[in-house]
Parts: C-alpha cells; sequence; structure tokens
C-alpha cells in the first residue's frame, strides 16, 4: 500500500506542478522552493506577456501571439517549468531511477529550441506559434530524454 500512494503523490506532484511552477513544491512542504518557483513564473509570465500569448494562440491568431511575446523573456520558462515538474517528483521519491532528469531536461532544451523558432516554424504554411510549437518540442525533448536514458541505463 506503500508504494502505491507514494506512486499517487508522485503523479499529484507532477500534475500541480504542470499547472503552475512551485504548486508541487507546496504539496511535498518545500516551502521557500515553492516561493521562489512561483515568483519567477509569475515574473516570467508578466515580463514574457505569456497569458496574453496563450489567449492569441489559441484563438488561431498567431501573428499577434508573436507580436505581444517577449521573447527574451519567454524564453525562460521552458527551463523553470521543467525544473518545476523535476524538482518536485523528485522530491515526492521519484530518485529511484538512474537518470531519471534527463527526459526533464532534454524536454527544457527543446521547448527553448521550440520558443527560439516558433515565430518563423510553419506547418502547411500556417504558423505554430509560441505556444503551440515548444509544447510539441517539449514532448518530443521527453521522449529523445527517455531513450538517452534507456540507452545510458543498459
Amino acid at each position: 500500500m506503500d508504494n502505491l500512494r507514494k506512486k499517487y503523490k508522485r503523479s499529484e506532484v507532477i500534475f500541480w506542478s504542470i499547472a503552475l511552477p512551485g504548486f508541487g513544491q507546496l504539496l511535498n512542504q518545500k516551502y521557500f522552493k515553492a516561493f521562489v518557483l512561483v515568483l519567477l513564473e509569475v515574473i516570467i509570465n508578466v515580463k514574457g506577456n505569456i497569458n496574453l500569448v496563450i489567449v492569441e494562440s489559441f484563438l488561431g491568431e498567431m501573428e499577434e501571439a508573436i507580436s505581444q511575446a517577449d521573447y527574451l523573456w519567454l524564453m525562460f520558462y521552458p527551463c523553470v517549468y521543467l525544473f518545476a515538474i523535476w524538482d518536485a517528483y523528485r522530491d515526492a521519491g521519484g530518485r529511484a531511477h538512474s537518470f531519471m532528469f534527463l527526459p526533464f531536461v532534454f524536454s527544457a532544451y527543446f521547448g527553448t529550441i521550440g520558443v527560439i523558432y516558433s515565430s518563423r516554424f510553419t506547418i502547411f504554411g500556417y504558423l505554430i506559434g509560441p505556444i503551440f510549437l515548444p509544447i510539441i518540442t517539449m514532448i518530443i525533448g521527453f521522449i529523445v530524454g527517455l531513450v538517452i536514458r534507456g540507452i545510458i541505463r543498459n
């Protein structure tokens, strides 16, 4: 029963960290880290206009989203976001897996590259934009990290 509870705890902190960086740390009772991560999220969000960019992206207004995005701030977000998720997972007992950080690190790297190219990258002539391309590249990065972790562990 204890292993099942730990598994649910790890899942819970991951999902809360996805919702807002720092919330997983709150659940893990790591209050200073939680405060720092929430503060970083708010600063990067405000300086990068992330909420406005999200709204414009979901409305399909990619040119407007690109014009509203402050890329110098937006580039910080994938690293802070993925670090918060990994840190909450690790503090909830996810340390048992060797090289577990690799999928999160590669996801942050690829997400940052997605931010950089998001104002130019198109699929079938349509801009993907500063929200959706980083999400896609973060998923690809996570998969690459899992593959590399699997190779290293064997």
